[in-house]
């Protein structure tokens, strides 16, 4: 069975290295489009990383992307950065935090 967004996203909270993120307090938005369009956040607080499917009033980064391509992005498929250069993903908000985010989670 293929991953869903739904999948992945249940899946965060579990990978989230908090040794890579002391003391780190942060909210991420993510906006997916495409076959699984719909919109989930992250919340980092505390060591712990707890995902909500939603928007939130006041994220700290938006990622947006097209749910197939944010799959392949976790999957190994697709690298991350060269999506981004490619404009597969946008950014917006804090982007030093964008740049750690593949070091505070373990994919795959």
């Amino acid at each position: 069975m293929p991953l869903t967004i739904a999948d992945l996203m249940s899946k965060m909270p579990a990978a989230f290295l908090p040794d890579k993120a002391p003391g780190l307090e942060a909210v991420i938005q993510f906006k997916f489009t495409g076959s699984e369009a719909g919109n989930w956040y992250a919340e980092i607080k505390d060591g712990k990383c707890t995902v909500y499917q939603g928007e939130h009033p006041s994220p700290r980064m938006t990622l947006s992307a097209d749910s197939s391509d944010y799959i392949k992005i976790f999957t190994g498929e697709l690298d991350g950065m060269k999506a981004f250069m490619e404009g597969k993903i946008k950014l917006a908000g804090d982007l030093n935090l964008a740049m750690k985010l593949t070091q505070m989670f373990k994919i795959r």
